[in-house]
């Protein structure tokens, strides 16, 4: 509906916006600052977000000899560790991650895990009931300090204390060794998980990925003193930064692949890998093959005799993890990254050919290239990524899957998903390999951050790559669900319902969201770039995020962390009602004329039609008596006076004000309605009646007032046809019908078919590829 605005003797006075009171109980609630919610600051850890000036954290370095048993999937190991007390506290015992135990008999994981019985089961989800480990936990032999003495410990599950034979002061280092065993979990078996091996039937060969596979040191920090936390599962590491050397004794067939760079290669490589690794070194634009398909293959069919040692050396990593196989085909590329090369490197078996010979090294580089873009450069020497149906990350090496159909072929949601997860894992390097974040705690400062980042390298890969988590729409059913299956993106890892768009989706399309949409891409690539490099190979926290992200912007984003970090109200933003008005710039003469023309309208209805018929004579047209002044008076003759107060009016006005006046503007009055709870910034696209368009962008702070309801009145030359909210889908809105003006809408199609639907369990993916061979 239009209306005019009347004109006011000094021009545009009614224009003006209210300021009605607002009565809210919730009032600015979510635009408070998150003040006691955030860590308070000390000489650790600043209000900025930075590292104080009196920051520490502990190192731990290992020497470790672990030899590899083929025939019967474990094994042995020894370790010495040296511990370094950089804090300012006297310690009187350690603590140690025994992570293997997550998969003893007596472990807490399945006894803590919901499970049911339903009419139809699965043999896995009847193993995962029965739980019937075979004896997976770590044996630990012997734990002595530096002269032999034995020490005392304390088991407790999946952590073991080491009590120290005298406090370990402020500065001081402490050695110890420890000598253990375990068998070797099958990782694709009904326990499952990220470490172990997987068994080939058909050439009876053994694929190892040896992960949380030695004691490791648990993190003691400023903020939370030892993190002990058992691990269940879900709920990843809290590790130490220190340098590694390590000596892996496997067959003498076997190819190693692991965290750091090989120290012995002409020991443990044949004269013709040595060329081509050499050769690898110096070849930047395509992967060099250093052992091919064909020699492995051969490797498969006849086992040798013997044994390697591999030996290798990481120096400022929090952890190491290592790969076994006479299986394995072995690729590598030189990236140059900071002025110097890292290499790009990926281990597969012949069953991932030929999807990995053609992209995971190139995955791999590509990955480095764009994280180090948008964080720091790349500071390691290798990059490695290994297909083992599986998808895990671990300092420069990580575990990923991605293998084609037995023929060969693929869909291509194979190839994404490949590339996708290559992505990530490799991009774990990054978050939380060196930015190194309690992942035992907060799940989403590495696998949400990552994500992110994930999402952007995917876009710089494909134009089109058909990615799952980071644009704002995706999150959109996760933010639909039931109150009693949401809970906020900080909580505990553990906790968690609904942990892939908890941890992983959420927290990168708020990321997402504060680049494209919040701060813009200039503010936010510099504020994140400032967390990754101040976060360096240190331990940070939420609130370190937080506050550097602000520190380093100037916007204020308290009421963003705390919607969308500390909360689960979703974004509901409806166009309530529109109202269009127009300065009333007519002359005197017009105004009676339009008045006298509606006031007709108005009294044009049924019954007076009726009665010209049935009604011969009124009595005012019957009876002369009676009859008055206004009988013949007409309110729409445009007076003489009329005329001069019109006259005086103009003259009274401004050149500036004339102009204004003669703009013959358009002004809409649009009331918005937080449904959701969640506040977002207005962002409007105003569609015109000459087929152009423009968008405007109003600042999330338009709520702060008025959390529930706002109104705003926009001046356009052009006259509005439609009114658009979140045109281009940017704040993962739950309920776009509400988002139009007038509203629109659209069936919702449903699909006609006969007959039944596939076997229950079968795969139902396209596969051109294969489609295409058989013609």
């Amino acid at each position: 509906m239009k209306r005019l605005i009347a004109l006011a003797s000094f021009g545009l006075a009614t224009v003006l916006p209210s300021f009605a009171q607002h009565t809210e109980q919730n009032h600015g609630y979510r635009f408070e600052q998150l003040g006691t919610m955030l860590r308070t600051p000390n000489v650790y850890r600043t209000a900025s977000g930075a590292p104080g000036h009196m920051y520490w954290q502990q190192q731990a370095n290992y020497v470790i000899d672990v030899e590899l048993n083929d025939d019967n999937q474990s094994i042995k190991g020894s370790e010495t560790v040296t511990y370094i007390n950089n804090s300012p506290d006297q310690l009187t015992y350690l603590w140690l991650q025994l992570d293997q135990n997550n998969r003893s008999k007596d472990s807490d994981t399945p006894k803590v895990t919901e499970s049911s019985i339903g009419p139809r089961m699965s043999m896995r989800a009847l193993e995962g009931i029965l739980w019937h480990s075979d004896d997976h936990d770590v044996k630990i032999h012997s734990i002595k300090d530096a002269s032999g003495n034995p020490l005392h410990v304390a088991i407790n599950k999946t952590m073991m204390r080491v009590d120290l034979p005298q406090p370990l002061k402020a500065g001081e280092t402490f050695t110890f060794s420890i000598d253990w065993s375990f068998n070797i979990t099958d990782r694709v078996g009904f326990i499952g998980g990220r470490p172990g091996y997987e068994l080939f039937p058909k050439d009876g060969n053994y694929l190892y990925t040896m992960s949380e596979w030695f004691p490791r040191m648990a993190v003691y920090s400023d903020f939370e003193g030892w993190q002990n936390k058992q691990f269940l599962g879900s709920g990843e590491f809290a590790l130490t930064f220190g340098n590694y050397e390590v000596r892996i004794t496997v067959p003498a067939d076997h190819m190693v692949g692991a965290t750091g760079e090989l120290q012995n290669p002409e020991e443990v490589l044949s004269s013709t890998e040595l060329e081509r690794w050499k050769k690898a070194t110096q070849t930047y634009d395509n992967p060099v093959i250093i052992r091919t398909q064909a020699e492995a293959e051969a490797l498969e069919k006849k086992k040798a005799s013997g044994k390697k040692t591999w030996i290798y050396k990481a120096e400022n990593v929090r952890d190491f993890a290592w790969t076994s196989s006479r299986k394995f085909i072995w690729d590598a590329m030189a990236v140059k990254l900071g002025g110097k090369d890292v290499m790009a490197m990926s281990y597969y078996a012949k069953e991932a050919n030929p999807l990995w010979e053609q992209y995971s090294t190139r995955v791999v580089a590509h990955t480095l290239k764009s994280y180090s873009a948008h964080t720091f450069d790349y500071p390691y020497p290798v990059a490695i990524s290994v297909e083992a149906a599986n998808g895990m990350e671990y300092p420069m090496i990580c575990f990923n899957y991605g293998r084609p159909d037995a023929d060969g072929t693929y869909s291509e949601a194979i190839k994404n998903g490949m590339i996708g997860v290559i992505i990530h894992e490799v991009g774990h390097n990054f978050f939380p390999m060196i930015v190194n974040s309690d992942e035992r705690q907060w799940t989403w400062m590495d696998e949400g951050l990552n994500t992110f980042m994930q999402f952007m390298a995917e876009q710089e890969w494909d134009r089109n790559f058909p990615s799952r988590r980071g644009p704002a729409h995706a999150i959109v059913p996760y933010m639909r669900s039931e109150k009693k299956y949401l809970e906020p993106i900080m909580t505990n890892s553990e906790n968690i319902i609904q942990f892939g768009p908890n941890a992983y989706a959420k927290p990168a399309t708020a990321l997402n969201i504060l680049r494209e949409t919040v701060m813009g891409r200039e503010l936010f690539d510099y504020a994140f770039k400032e967390y990754s490099r101040r976060w360096m190979f240190k331990h940070p926290t939420p609130d370190d995020l937080f506050r550097t992200l602000e520190d380093a912007s100037a916007v204020d984003l308290d009421w963003f962390w705390r919607g969308w970090f500390y909360g689960t109200e979703p974004v509901d933003i409806s166009i309530e009602n529109v109202s269009w008005y127009k300065l009333d710039n007519r002359t005197p003469k017009e105004k009676k004329a339009a008045a006298q023309a509606e006031a007709e309208r108005d009294e044009t209805y049924v019954s007076k039609e009726y009665n010209k018929k049935d009604v011969p004579q009124t009595v005012i047209e019957a009876d002369p008596a009676t009859r008055d002044f206004y009988t013949t008076y007409n309110p729409f003759t445009v007076t003489p006076e009329d005329e001069e107060a019109y006259k005086k009016f103009m003259a009274s006005l401004s050149d500036k004000e004339k102009a204004i006046l003669n703009k013959d503007l358009n002004f809409y009055e649009m009331t918005f309605e937080n449904v959701g709870g969640l506040v977002m910034p207005l962002i409007i696209e105003f569609q015109y009646a000459d087929g152009t368009s423009e968008v405007e962008r109003i600042p999330a702070e338009i709520w702060r007032k008025s959390e529930s309801q706002v109104t705003k009145v926009f001046v356009k030359e052009k006259e509005v046809v439609r009114f658009v909210l979140d045109p281009k889908r940017e704040t993962a809105d739950i309920d776009e019908s509400s988002n139009y003006w007038p509203r629109q809408y659209q069936p919702t199609r449903f699909e006609l078919f006969k007959g039944a639907g596939g076997v229950r369990g079968a795969s139902t993916g396209d596969n051109p590829m294969k489609k295409a061979q058989k013609k």
